[in-house]
């Protein structure tokens, strides 16, 4: 489903951006003390070589909370008028976490909600935040995507527990024109519930993945949803000059850029150092490679993402010039 574009030429414009990731890190050396694997079939088959995990005492909402906290600090002075979370860890399932992240942003009263779609979240959210701008129901809305994925594998299955890290990114949109730098372009969505079994986890501890099947899914779904997208907003895809996908699996995202005809040189990524941080990785891609130059202002951006569900999506925007988002500490990137 692609999204409809705002009328009189309005549309959702990104003017801020923030990220917050957990102070302690995990590195392969770690893993290789408990697990029976390398660091050597770690990089090999997912491209990471640490992630930051959360302990016991930050939950997602604290994560939430610091990342929108970065966000509203760069930004500009419109009040928020609504807010979006979107996770699949919750800190618990009910009440959600959008409104207790309100009320401790000094937000109490505005609506504020969670959606949950994998690692699709945040385009979701997105999305959802666009629909609020074009029905005139909020002015300005913060966007989060955040995750405590680290806690989701057995602790003793190699095969996932290398994968996930803990993190969120959140940005602001405010109503703004379609032709200005920042604007969100055709939102492209999807979602396929008879692939349900490939991803899923009943409780932590109990997650289940289909590797190879989630492989291909993943490269054929956001290889599409980036075409539609594209041609949404009438690019060529010879005219990307950054791909910003979901920091699923190196070999993913590199199929992905291939399969798209975008050169390797102009794929950003930062999965070496924080993980499959589900929601949480593409507003925290965004953060970091703009905080490190890798994206500039004026870069035609597409975003793309693939989760459990399944779901899908991808959207296009010429990146803004933003106050310089902080850089979490301990954060990297892999080229």
């Amino acid at each position: 489903m692609t999204a409809a574009p705002q009328p009189d030429g309005q549309a959702a414009v990104v003017c801020a951006i923030g990220a917050a990731l957990p102070p302690r890190t995990v590195s392969n050396a770690d893993l290789t003390a408990r697990l029976d694997t390398t660091d050597e079939w770690i990089r090999s088959r997912t491209g990471i070589t640490r992630r930051h995990v959360a302990g016991a005492d930050l939950s997602t909402t604290d994560l939430v909370v610091r990342a929108a906290a970065q966000a509203l600090a760069g930004g500009e002075p419109a009040p928020v008028q609504a807010l979006v979370v979107a996770t699949t860890t919750p800190d618990q399932c009910c009440p959600a976490t959008a409104p207790a992240v309100a009320t401790r942003l000094g937000l109490t009263g505005i609506p504020a909600f969670d959606i949950a779609a994998g690692c699709t979240g945040f385009l979701y959210g997105l999305a959802t935040a666009a629909g609020l701008i074009a029905a005139g129901t909020a002015r300005t809305v913060l966007v989060i995507g955040a995750d405590r994925l680290a806690a989701l594998p057995d602790p003793g299955d190699r095969a996932t527990v290398p994968l996930f890290g803990d993190g969120a990114g959140a940005v602001v949109l405010r109503c703004g024109s379609a032709d200005e730098a920042g604007a969100l372009r055709p939102v492209v969505l999807g979602s396929d519930g008879s692939g349900a079994d490939l991803i899923r986890a009943s409780r932590p501890g109990a997650l289940h993945m289909d590797g190879a099947d989630v492989f291909r899914h993943a490269v054929d779904r956001m290889s599409t949803a980036s075409r539609q997208a594209a041609t949404a907003a009438g690019w060529d895809l010879t005219e990307v000059d950054r791909l910003a996908p979901h920091q699923a699996n190196s070999r993913i995202t590199s199929f992905v850029a291939r399969q798209l005809g975008i050169p390797d040189g102009r794929r950003l990524g930062n999965i070496a150092e924080v993980g499959n941080t589900g929601a949480a990785s593409i507003p925290l891609l965004l953060a970091q490679t703009a905080a490190e130059g890798r994206l500039e202002p004026g870069h035609r951006t597409l975003l793309t993402a693939f989760g459990a569900g399944l779901t899908w999506g991808a959207v296009t925007l010429i990146w803004p010039d933003l106050s310089p988002a902080r850089l979490p500490e301990g954060a990297g990137h892999d080229r």
